[in-house]
């Protein structure tokens, strides 16, 4: 806290120096005042400073705590509960300041009854999205460094504010969406899955028999249950239809990891044994083909 704060302490100092030499310096009554009211302001503006960068510390410790390290909502509520510090010890500074320059604050906050019913008016969008923003930060439908679908992109959450989420897309672009909007959208987070499913279909070609089928079949189950990483809970390898060109054996399962590169791999390394066992079985993978029979 002592190096954060160290240069508005600095700052700070320095100001208060000016302000004790003032005593010397030759200058007529009114701009004394003068000086002795951008004095206040500027020693304001450093203690508004020095409270940003003590949020900032007081962050960074509890994002470090136990309890926030082993739940990321927490952390995320964090980054969220520092930005309103900040804009609450800005508004007192902001008051404070202007009671300096001698600006009535009693009647400035009597008139804020009249004049926040314009301002709601005027900035309703806004008041939505900070809404949305603190609906989002109690909800935890995504957090900072999520990878999220929203509309019909998926990205990287980088940045929840105040007024707006930043997503960076896998085009490496950033795309911004106003909280009050995004509060009321469909979001589909990757990061939050336990697990992630192996869906396809194998087509064999119609000239396999029952045998090689049986033979197939099992050896793709046995590949399943036999990776490292498999749910073994539900693995399905299940001859699923006659089709058009093809004997279509249907394939599901899951693979506990969340990591979608690792995943990649899996997918890599399960479907090449899984050509292997149909090219040992005496068949192979059918492709589309169509018979035409032209009569005389």
């Amino acid at each position: 806290l002592a190096v954060r704060v160290g240069g508005p302490v600095s700052a700070l100092l320095a100001v208060q120096l000016f302000r004790m030499s003032l005593a010397w310096i030759p200058v007529d009554d009114a701009h004394q005042t003068m000086l002795s009211e951008l004095i206040g302001v500027f020693t304001i503006m450093c203690i508004v400073w020095a409270a940003f960068r003590a949020v900032d510390v007081v962050r960074d410790v509890l994002a470090r705590r136990a309890w926030a390290v082993d739940r990321p909502a927490s952390r995320s509520l964090l980054g969220l509960g520092g930005r309103f510090a900040k804009v609450a010890v800005l508004v007192m500074g902001g008051l404070v300041a202007l009671s300096q320059l001698g600006v009535s604050v009693a009647s400035l906050i009597a008139g804020l009854g009249i004049g926040g019913l314009v301002l709601a008016l005027a900035a309703q969008r806004t008041v939505e999205n900070v809404f949305g923003a603190v609906s989002i930060g109690i909800d935890q439908p995504m957090r900072e460094g999520d990878f999220v679908r929203v509309y019909d992109f998926v990205g990287t959450v980088e940045q929840i504010g105040l007024r707006s989420t930043r997503i960076r897309t896998l085009d490496r672009t950033v795309i911004t969406i106003p909280n009050g909007e995004l509060a009321n959208q469909r979001i589909e987070s990757f990061t939050a899955r336990d697990r992630i499913r192996l869906a396809c279909t194998i087509g064999l070609e119609y000239r396999t028999t029952a045998m090689q089928m049986k033979s197939v079949l099992t050896a793709l189950e046995d590949i399943l249950r036999r990776h490292p990483k498999i749910w073994p809970d539900t693995v399905v390898v299940r001859f699923k239809q006659f089709g058009e060109s093809s004997l279509d054996i249907e394939i599901m399962a899951w693979f506990q990891t969340s990591d979608w590169g690792e995943f990649q791999a899996i997918r890599q390394d399960v479907l090449l044994q899984f050509m292997q066992a149909i090219e040992d079985a005496g068949t192979s993978v059918a492709f589309p083909t169509r018979t035409i029979t032209f009569s005389p």
